[in-house]
């Protein structure tokens, strides 16, 4: 299987070496030179954006909708310059209504699609190990199968397309949500004299375990160490497609605009560059004051 990955970024950049590593013949691009660049110095063949060679998949990694689409109709423009029947897999996190219509698109041109994204960051890219979420033809999850097992540890078919990215925006929510209820989960106990890895142990052997207790407060929160190489950005620009896509539909989610607001009100004080998991920052700060131990203390 040949395959094209577009869009070499941490998450993409991984994904190439892996599916290389995993013997498939792998052609990377991006618009930006150096990230040709440093893929091309870790040994992956790299082309210009134009200049993609015909293959049987072309795995998009990108970071918006609009860039899909520009992908797909425009600049290199898949709907013509793919080979009739091959695959475009999408493992953006993207707008659900703007993938069904591209996905329409795809396949009237005679092409097939798959919309895949991808949840375990860049270190789950890099391991092969990454959770995808399929909207598409069971057909076309079997023929690039292969593939899906090299890259990911579990994949769930949950859908017709488009079906993925709606899973997907629905997975991040609750991600956002977790981030902000284990946050003042924490800063309660501490603040009640409890310490911090004490308090998450209780909460991991009970019904309010998340994967962010379980995984995002003691490898990157209470480490301080915050690389997980996803950003506030990112996740305000899932939380909003999640509230936009609810609202087309017509549902009234409260909490979800409320978590959207939460997670937007301090521009200035969180940056988008800023890794995600430091919008814990300000609710765990509470519970340092009257001599309490902090997060790093409590590591110690």
């Amino acid at each position: 299987m040949k395959i094209v990955v577009i869009g070499l970024g941490h998450m993409g950049g991984n994904m190439a070496l892996t599916l290389q590593a995993a013997g498939f013949t792998v052609v990377g691009t991006d618009v930006a030179e150096t990230a040709r660049e440093s893929m091309a110095s870790r040994g992956l063949t790299v082309v210009g954006p134009d200049a993609l060679p015909a293959v049987d998949v072309y795995l998009l990694s990108l970071p918006t909708s609009a860039h899909v689409r520009d992908v797909i109709e425009s600049s290199p423009g898949l709907l013509k310059q793919a080979p009739k029947g091959s695959v475009i897999v999408d493992t953006s996190t993207s707008d659900p209504a703007v993938t069904r219509e591209l996905a329409k698109k795809v396949l009237d041109a005679d092409l097939e699609w798959l919309d895949a994204p991808v949840s375990g960051g860049p270190a789950g890219a890099a391991a092969g190990s990454l959770g995808m979420l399929l909207g598409g033809e069971a057909s076309t999850i079997e023929r690039v199968e292969p593939m899906l097992k090299a890259m990911s540890a579990r994949y769930t078919h949950v859908g017709a397309a488009g079906s993925g990215h709606v899973v997907k925006l629905a997975n991040n929510y609750l991600c956002a949500a977790h981030l902000l209820t284990t946050a003042e989960a924490v800063a309660l106990a501490t603040r009640a004299g409890v310490e911090p890895q004490a308090c998450l142990a209780g909460l991991n052997s009970g019904s309010g375990r998340s994967a962010v207790s379980e995984v995002n407060f003691p490898k990157w929160i209470l480490s301080e160490t915050f690389d997980s190489g996803f950003t506030t950005g990112l996740m305000r620009k899932d939380l909003r497609l999640a509230r936009d896509a609810a609202s087309d539909m017509g549902l009234s989610l409260e909490l979800l605009s409320r978590v959207v607001e939460r997670w937007h009100a301090d521009a200035d004080g969180l940056p988008d560059g800023a890794d995600f998991n430091r919008v814990t920052d300000a609710i765990l700060g509470l519970a340092q004051a009257d001599g309490t131990l902090s997060s790093q203390e409590a590591v110690k």
